[in-house]
């Protein structure tokens, strides 16, 4: 009588950026092809993986305190197997274990291609098992280094979604690591020197996600904008990269994050101009409105250089949203730098921001000088820059109001799910308009809410705009179908990138 060998199955939980949610995605699918199936079930998972970050010290902080809850779970099933991958598992491996012996498995950003392999030898020798790239070599030049055996590409190169869902948004990645070394930042020590992927591997990839039903994709890395990779002896850059993309029957929007202010260059606004496919979005941190601040950061740009590509980018590519990140509370920032900042965010008028209380990272510049501005005045001061904030969005999203807009309809909003659930769960009556409320996003990065139909999801839709919040626009559907949408909707399983936790 034939049988057949149990299900394994692996939690995974994501921390932290988006290049994280890629990885998280690759290496499920490595899992999935040896036979593992995810569940969400963390209790009864053969395998738990924690995908960390390590930008914020409160981010290290969530996943030593979920690593802790796991040491009974662990006691009474020592078969099972317990990893960190990701940075914080490069940063801080000895400190990780010695913390937390009871995890079997840590592996950094660089070497998640050899997970499956890692596991294996848990299970099979009953001892922990470490892969880090511990020895990132920076004496070559970018361009060079982008030509170097890498052996994390396999991972890239592996990728293949499931063949029973069909994607419709997903990300590319086209760099690894930095070159920066911004004084508050670690990803330099935990994803090594920058690195560009060959641009053909980028465009196949872009081909087979736009096989798999993919209308948008977005271009992943640390300093995207700096993207280059010698091909038959010449360079191809960013803006070369992104037209190829573009190119690609099926792929219908393009994005890339994240940019570095520096290391723009005016062919890239031309292409954004150009090509209709490339969304008119730009992510652009800028950390301070403060020179003081910029300088002792090590960011390679004033504020006025700054302003300056702000505005070169909105006069040379029409109807562009800007994003930025901030950082609160950094060494040294007086009330005076904090102020500069305020008038920076009024000047620019972004479409949204993310703001961080700073927290010293050990092993960067920044953790030898004292973190002096106590953690009441950085708390607020992020309030204060997103108070300023949601007023700046709101007025901008209050103008597009009897406007028509364009979106991708991702899904259901997240109200609706809460009262799907409810119905199925607890029998209650909701509101069709809760219930049938979907979630889609504009060109320009802004979230859209309406009431429709499962037929919707995944197509385009055009919806007029009845109301807004400082983060969402409310409107109402105009059609059905736009004439981007496919004649008819696939019946598979429809695949949303992977949520980071935070």
């Amino acid at each position: 009588m034939r049988t057949t060998m149990p299900t394994k199955s692996v939690y995974l939980e994501t921390m932290g950026c988006q290049m994280n949610v890629l990885d998280s995605e690759l290496v499920l699918g490595q899992l999935r092809r040896l036979g593992y199936e995810s569940t969400r079930n963390i209790q009864a998972a053969d395998v738990i993986l924690f995908n960390t970050c390590s930008v914020r010290d409160h981010a290290e902080q969530k996943v030593l305190s979920k690593l802790g809850a796991l040491r009974q779970l662990k006691s009474a099933h020592p078969d099972r197997v317990i990893g960190v991958i990701g940075c914080m598992a490069e940063r801080d491996p000895n400190g990780l274990i010695s913390k937390m012996p009871h995890v079997d498995l840590v592996c950094g950003p660089g070497e998640l291609n050899k997970i499956p392999a890692l596991i294996e030898d848990v299970r099979v020798n009953r001892t922990r098992a470490i892969a880090l790239a511990r020895s990132f070599s920076r004496k070559s030049t970018p361009l060079q280094r982008a030509v170097e055996f890498d052996s994390v590409e396999a991972l890239d190169l592996s990728r293949e979604p499931a063949p029973e869902t069909r994607v419709l948004q997903s990300y590319i990645r086209v760099q690894r690591g930095c070159d920066k070394f911004c004084t508050f930042c670690v990803v330099p020590f935990t994803r090594g020197p920058e690195r560009s992927r060959p641009p053909q591997h980028i465009v196949d990839e872009a081909r087979m996600l736009a096989d798999r039903g993919a209308k948008e994709v977005t271009l992943l890395g640390q300093t995207v904008n700096s993207y280059v990779h010698a091909e038959n002896g010449r360079p191809v850059r960013f803006a070369e990269l992104l037209a190829r993309v573009a190119d690609v029957d099926g792929i219908e929007r393009v994005r890339f994050v994240t940019s570095y202010p520096g290391d723009f260059t005016d062919d890239i606004f031309e292409v954004m101009r150009e090509l209709p496919k490339v969304c008119e979005y730009l992510h652009l941190p800028v950390q301070s409105g403060s020179n003081t601040m910029l300088k002792r950061m090590r960011r390679q740009y004033t504020v006025e250089q700054y302003v300056e590509l702000i505005e070169k980018a909105r006069a040379r590519v029409p109807g562009l949203t800007i994003a930025s990140d901030f950082i609160v509370g950094f060494c040294g920032e007086t009330e005076a730098d904090h102020e500069q900042t305020l008038q920076l965010i009024e000047r620019c008028r972004f479409k949204n921001i993310f703001v961080f209380k700073y927290s010293p990272r050990p092993g960067t510049v920044a953790h030898k000088h004292d973190d002096d501005v106590p953690d009441e005045i950085k708390r607020r001061r992020n309030g204060e820059l997103l108070s300023l904030q949601d007023r700046i969005a709101t007025i901008h999203n209050e103008r597009l109001i009897g406007s028509t807009v364009q979106v991708l309809v991702e899904g259901y909003s997240k109200a609706a799910l809460k009262a799907q659930q409810a119905e199925q769960t607890r029998g209650e009556e909701v509101g069709w308009r809760r219930r049938d409320q979907l979630v889609g996003r504009t060109r320009t990065d802004r979230i859209v809410v309406f009431a429709g139909q499962p037929q919707h999801i995944g197509r385009f839709a055009d919806v007029r705009v009845t109301g807004t919040t400082s983060l969402t626009l409310h409107g109402t559907l105009v059609n059905n179908e736009s004439p981007l949408n496919p004649a008819e909707p696939s019946n598979r399983p429809l695949a949303l990138p992977i949520l980071a936790s935070g």
